[in-house]
This record gives C-alpha cells, structure tokens and sequence, in this order.
C-alpha cells in the first residue's frame, strides 16, 4: 500500500511537473539587431521569463499572424513606422493594454490613444542640404520644397516608401487635403530625377551634384557617417536641417509594439514592453539603429547628440498613420512615383 502511495505521488509529481509551463513570451519582430538579443536577455535574466523571438519582414508577419488566427502563439508584435502599426491595427492584431509604467515613460504623441501599441524608439525626417550650394537659413521647412526657387533641385525617394507616406499624412493633417495635395504636385515638378533608391542615395545624389536638397531619415545619415570612405565623403558635404522649427516641428515617425489581441501570455506581454521602456533597453535600443529614444532623459546615441537638440511635431503617429490610404492616393494623383 505504502509502495502504491509513493508510486502514484511520484507520477503525479512528475506529470505536474511536465504540465505546469514555463514562463515565456513569444515576440514577433521586424526589427533584427544584435543589441535587442542583448535586451531580451537581460529581460530572461531579470524575469525569469523566457523569450521566444520571431524575426521577419512587417508583412510576411502580419500574414502569418492572419494565418494563424486565434491558434497564433505570439504576444507581442513589434514593427517600424506608424503606417504599418496602422495596417496592424486595421487587422486586429492588437489588444487595448492599460500601464501606468508606460503611460508615464512614453509621451502620448508616441503611443496609441487607445492603447494598442506604444513606441519604443524615433527617427526624424530631415533634409539634408548641399554646403556649397544652399545658404543657412535658405531651406528650412518641407513647404520649402514646394517652393518655385527649388525647382529641379530636389532628391526624395518613392512615393511607395513607407516614411514618405508618413510624412505626407502629417501634412495633410497640418494643412488640410487640398494644400496638401498641392505640395505634392509642386513638389514633383521640383524633383531634380526620377525618385529611385533608398534615403542615403538621396544624400549621395547631393553630394555628386544631381541636386541640392535631400529628405531623409536620421538614422541612414548617422550609418553614412560612420560608413564606408564614400559614405563619410559625401556626408561631410551635407548640412543638416531639421525642419519646421519656427512651428509644428520636425515629423517623427517610430518603431513601435503592442500586445497581440490573441496572446496567450500578456500579462508578460506587458512585462516585455515595459521593460523595453526601461532606461537600460532604452539605450540598446535606440543604439541598435542609430535611432532616438522615446523616454525622456535617455541619452542618444553619440552621433545624433552631435547633430543637436530639435522641436519634434507632437502630432500623435496614429493619426498620420490613419491618413497613409489618403496620401498614398495624394502622391499617386500628384504623378509621385
């Protein structure tokens, strides 16, 4: 009897030990960076919680999700640019989550009015003018590139790139569609070639002469500044310009997170995300695309520091994100390609 006793104690203490699972979060990321394998590390370290991580493009993991359904494991969705953290939203891939932690760490601007995803780090949309041949002071806005005076003079990429579609959703909701409409169409017949290639190209073609002024985002020129001899090169012939300072400020746009409406674990969800808001991931990770934290009082990395301060465009990324349908129309009508 006692031999029955102590066998079916050890079964059922062995059983519940198979059956009771680990702590885990399962985290969907495009973001792919050796310094986040360094946060989510420590978060294990800190938490005794185990992440899973998923790495890929933002659509292949929106279709997987979709896929996936309600079986889907993941808790956590990360992605970049407010366009796609909307496309996200309009597929119910997020869930309303309250933290005071986060309400407190992140502005409002940079996180959703709901709840649905919360950024973790920024970039700015700059110009980037040619030393020799724009004076300071001389392009200080993106109504500047409207302008008659640049016609021919200005290096923008594809209107199918995300953070243009970002950037022409704030300025709809700074002007209204009809102004806006009508930057993009004076903004085409300023265009010194056809948009081709990514934001350092735009900041090579300056350089090489193609044309005067470049918009890009913060982050590529910090990588050209320390790139290859060539990249240096032509940034040492660039100025930067953070535009709009004598109003709205200069658009932002963000890499965001948001817990999984099906997740299976949120109430670690919640714990990843706000650990990523922590000081500590904070620095790792702005750090791992030259980005800018969110969390006030959080050093940038070196090479922005030394681009100095600027006003930012406190306009919510959820509603220009909102307008990307409208802008895309917009850029399209305006002959944008």
């Amino acid at each position: 009897m006692k031999t029955w006793k102590f066998s079916l104690l050890l079964l059922l203490t062995l059983s519940g030990a198979r059956a009771v699972p680990a702590q885990v979060v399962n985290v969907y990321s495009a973001r792919h960076y050796d310094t986040d394998d360094q946060i989510y590390q420590k978060f294990e370290e800190t938490t005794g919680i185990k992440v899973r991580l998923i790495e890929g493009g933002s659509d292949a993991l929106l279709a997987r999700l979709k896929r996936e359904g309600k079986r889907s494991p993941a808790d956590v969705f990360i992605t970049v640019d407010s366009a796609r953290l909307y496309k996200a939203e309009q597929q119910g891939v997020f869930q309303s989550t309250k933290s005071a932690t986060l309400a407190k760490r992140i502005p409002a601007h940079l996180r959703h009015p709901q709840g649905l995803w919360f950024g973790l780090t920024k970039r700015a949309r700059i110009l980037l003018v040619s030393k020799e041949r724009v004076k300071p002071g001389q392009i200080t806005s993106y109504e500047d590139l409207a302008k008659p005076a640049l016609k021919g003079r200005v290096l923008i990429r594809s209107s199918s790139n995300v953070y243009n579609q970002s950037l022409v959703g704030s300025i709809i909701q700074a002007h209204g569609e009809k102004s806006a409409e009508q930057w993009c169409q004076n903004l085409v017949k300023n265009m010194a070639r056809k948009p081709q290639g990514g934001d350092r190209d735009q900041i090579k073609g300056v350089a090489a002469g193609e044309g005067d002024v470049a918009v890009a985002n913060s982050y590529y020129f910090a990588r050209m500044l320390g790139g290859t001899p060539e990249e240096r090169s032509a940034a040492s012939k660039v100025r930067v310009v953070f535009p709009n300072q004598s109003g709205r400020g200069t658009h932002v746009n963000l890499c965001g997170a948001g817990v999984v409406a099906t997740a299976p674990n949120k109430a670690n969800a919640v714990k990843l995300i706000e650990f990523l808001a922590s000081d500590f991931s904070q620095v790792r990770f702005a750090a791992g695309n030259n980005e800018y934290p969110v969390v006030s009082g959080v050093k940038s990395v070196p090479v922005l520091e030394k681009l100095g301060s600027f006003k930012e465009d406190v306009l919510n990324a959820a509603v220009f994100g909102k307008n990307t349908l409208k802008a895309i129309r917009m850029m399209d009508r305006a002959g944008w390609r």
